[in-house]
């Protein structure tokens, strides 16, 4: 635990020491706060019309503003986490530290992990900063908390989706820009792979489909969670993170 505990401080450091971090989370925080002053404007909007027709009860500020927004930071998202993962084998081998990292007294299941929570580091103080725009809105309205709470695990656990994958490719290559293309390629077939699915037929649609990383959002946004999206978040990430494994082994052999 000690070293995997040395290696997330190691890659969080690294982040913070170059202008990634920085970048990653002012440009998703810069987005953020831009969708959330248009849904905001567009929600006071729907209240007023709403008021003036004697239906002020029926504007819900969890499922018609909250629910949208959580929405389209999954698709920032999408665009950002290839810029937070490309780096973290490719850099290694480029730099030549590779060779120290898999010579050193530590397992590959525990340079792997350590990675992998160094990156979900980065990525939990992304999110992190977007909590001040929704104190805007306990500070004046009264929004119920469980819902948000639900669609910001439901966030979370995408992007850990997206490290465990990124992750992945970074370790096939010594090329960030390289590992970077193919993960958001790799990421917009997986947010798009449900689409597909439709012309195969009903069955292999649903199949598909299950296998559709933000399909699995959408109840989350709503502020259920369901075990069944758990279970599939949690396995994809230990997937991800087991071909990982495979991969870093075979580099070992190879050096």
């Amino acid at each position: 635990m000690r070293n995997i505990v040395a290696i997330a401080r190691k890659e969080l450091a690294t982040y913070f020491a170059s202008p990634i971090a920085y970048a990653v989370i002012a440009m998703f925080a810069l987005i953020f706060g831009y969708f959330f002053v248009s849904l905001l404007n567009w929600f006071v909007q729907q209240s007023m019309q709403a008021g003036q027709m004697g239906m002020g009860g029926s504007v819900n500020v969890n499922q018609q503003l909250v629910r949208f927004l959580l929405q389209n930071a999954a698709v920032v998202i999408l665009f950002v986490m290839p810029m937070i993962t490309m780096r973290t084998y490719a850099e290694e081998k480029r730099s030549g530290t590779i060779e120290l990292l898999l010579t050193s007294p530590v397992s590959d299941v525990e340079i792997i992990v350590g990675k992998f929570i160094g990156a979900l580091g980065l990525y939990t103080a992304m999110l992190a900063v977007t909590v001040i725009h929704l104190a805007v809105l306990f500070a004046f309205g009264n929004p119920e908390w469980m819902p948000i709470a639900a669609g910001y695990l439901g966030l979370w656990l995408l992007g850990a989706c997206f490290i465990a994958v990124g992750l992945l490719i970074s370790s096939l290559t010594r090329n960030q820009i390289i590992a970077g293309a193919v993960t958001f390629g790799v990421f917009l077939l997986l947010w798009v792979i449900d689409w597909i699915g439709g012309a195969f037929g009903p069955s292999s649609e649903r199949v598909i489909g299950y296998l559709s990383i933000t399909g699995h959002l959408d109840d989350f946004s709503k502020g259920v969670i369901d075990t069944k999206h758990l279970v599939f978040y949690l396995s994809f990430i230990t997937f991800g993170l087991f071909l990982t494994a495979k991969a870093v082994d075979s580099e070992r052999w190879r050096g």
